[in-house]
């Protein structure tokens, strides 16, 4: 697994497997054969497409979106909405969504208080 602890500005995509301790000023897309591990900052959305995997521990300032096919689990902070247009989402009872949590299809988990609108 690759290691980026810098700074980037602008969008990234992802498709392979990843683990950011830094941040990333711009959106970020995991696309099919990405994996991502947030321990860092994306000052943007955080989108995870058909075949992307990812778990968040840092922070998202924008929104995060799982689409169909796609494995997240979310531990950090989330600024905005965690939308669910049908993958497989796990929120832990340790992340913040600051936003709502919205689920157009697929399944979600949601441990401790945290509720879907």
């Amino acid at each position: 697994m690759r290691e980026e602890r810098g700074r980037f500005a602008g969008d990234i995509v992802v498709n392979e497997p990843l683990e950011l301790w830094g941040s990333v000023a711009g959106n970020v897309r995991v696309i099919e054969g990405g994996k991502f591990y947030v321990r860092g900052a994306v000052y943007g959305d955080l989108i995870v497409e058909s075949g992307g995997r990812c778990h968040v521990f840092g922070n998202i300032s924008g929104n995060l979106i799982v689409h169909e096919n796609t494995k997240v689990i979310h531990s950090g902070v989330v600024g905005k909405d965690v939308i669910n247009e049908g993958g497989r989402l796990v929120v832990e009872a340790t992340a913040k969504v600051m936003g709502r949590i919205r689920k157009k299809s697929g399944e979600s988990r949601l441990e401790g208080p945290h509720r879907e609108v």
